[in-house]
Parts: C-alpha cells; structure tokens; sequence
C-alpha cells in the first residue's frame, strides 16, 4: 500500500475538508432559518457573503496544500 505525504499534509487536508463541509452545512441552515423566521435579505445576504468568505479560505488552503506538495517534490 502506498502512503500519500506525510502526516502534516494529510491533516491538512482533512481540515480543507472538515472546513468545506462546515461552510456548507451552517450556509444551508442559515438560509433554513432565514426562511422559516422571515429574515430580510440583508441579514441573509450577510450570511451568504460569510459562505463565500469560508469557501474562500477553504480554496486558498488547498492552493497552499497543492503547493507545499509541489515543493516537497522538488517541481516549482
């Protein structure tokens, strides 16, 4: 069996994920929410602007990640 990177790069990755997962989950309720108790779209604006910057974050994370794997094997 092959192992891919080492343990650091593999924790990093679960935590891309664990923050994609987050992002999506508390966007969707919050959208449930807004929804059932009648928000204005203000409020619901400021939580899909919220998303966007989590996602964000999350992309800018894996692009560190891709990168440190590129540079461990020596391509640049």
């Amino acid at each position: 069996m092959t192992q891919h990177g080492d343990s650091n790069q593999a924790r990093a990755g679960q935590r891309v994920a664990l923050i994609v997962a987050a992002t999506g989950v508390l966007w969707v309720f919050a959208n449930l929410a807004g929804a059932e108790y009648g928000w204005p779209n203000r409020i619901r604006a400021l939580f899909d602007l919220a998303a966007l910057a989590g996602f964000g974050f999350a992309l800018w994370q894996t692009y560190q990640l891709w990168r440190a794997r590129q540079n461990d094997r020596g391509d640049d």
